[in-house]
């Protein structure tokens, strides 16, 4: 998680300064965090030096692949009953996310590319880190520490906006199904139905 955080924070900020046009800027910014994780699992893996399957980089059913799927759905329609209730508790309903959409707002070939860089990149390297990385190590304390401790980290790395509480929703259910699944590609598949809509969603509503 160092690795990402300078990664992903610290170069990342340095982006700014390339003077790139809001398009470019918010694309550019996606695939940063998604490889910021990329490379914070991979140092993980490096310094660790144990074998993927204890990452929960390892094969599964079609059957768990279909729950992540079902799961992330759920998982979808729980996130707008968790905004609301915690813009009506703090007040807070700003997100910085408005960037990757900016970047999905410069035609039919942005929206694609920013679309498939939150919707398929950035989940596969989160649910990498988080839970092959986070969560496997907080399991060791039992389930809830696990699930529930792995969830509450992925979410106050995405600050305190509106996007915490999705992000609660989004590393909760998909922290459980790869407790019980003990494989991270059911809850990357989780992910990726989780934020596949955001990019399309909020170009339409002009939440850029």
């Amino acid at each position: 998680m160092i690795v990402t955080a300078i990664i992903g924070f610290g170069l990342g900020s340095q982006i700014q300064r390339l003077g790139l046009n809001r398009v470019t800027y918010g694309l550019v910014l996606a695939g940063w965090s998604g490889l910021s994780c990329l490379v914070g699992f991979a140092a993980a893996w490096w310094v660790r030096k144990r074998p993927l399957a204890e990452f929960g980089v390892c094969s599964t059913s079609r059957r768990w692949l279909l729950v992540g799927i079902a799961a992330g759905v759920v998982a979808f329609i729980l996130k707008g009953v968790a905004v609301l209730a915690f813009t009506a508790l703090t007040g807070i309903s700003s997100s910085p996310q408005g960037v990757y959409a900016a970047g999905g707002s410069g035609g039919a070939m942005s929206l694609l590319t920013a679309t498939l860089l939150i919707g398929i990149l950035v989940p596969i390297g989160e649910e990498l880190l988080f839970r092959g990385v986070v969560t496997t190590v907080l399991l060791r304390y039992g389930p809830f520490v696990g699930v529930v401790g792995g969830a509450l980290l992925f979410a106050l790395l995405h600050g305190i906006s509106i996007v915490f509480p999705a992000a609660v929703i989004a590393g909760l259910v998909a922290g459980e199904i790869y407790r019980r699944s003990a494989s991270v590609w059911p809850a990357v598949v989780v992910h990726v139905v989780y934020n596949l809509p955001t990019i399309p969603v909020m170009v339409l509503t002009g939440a850029v």
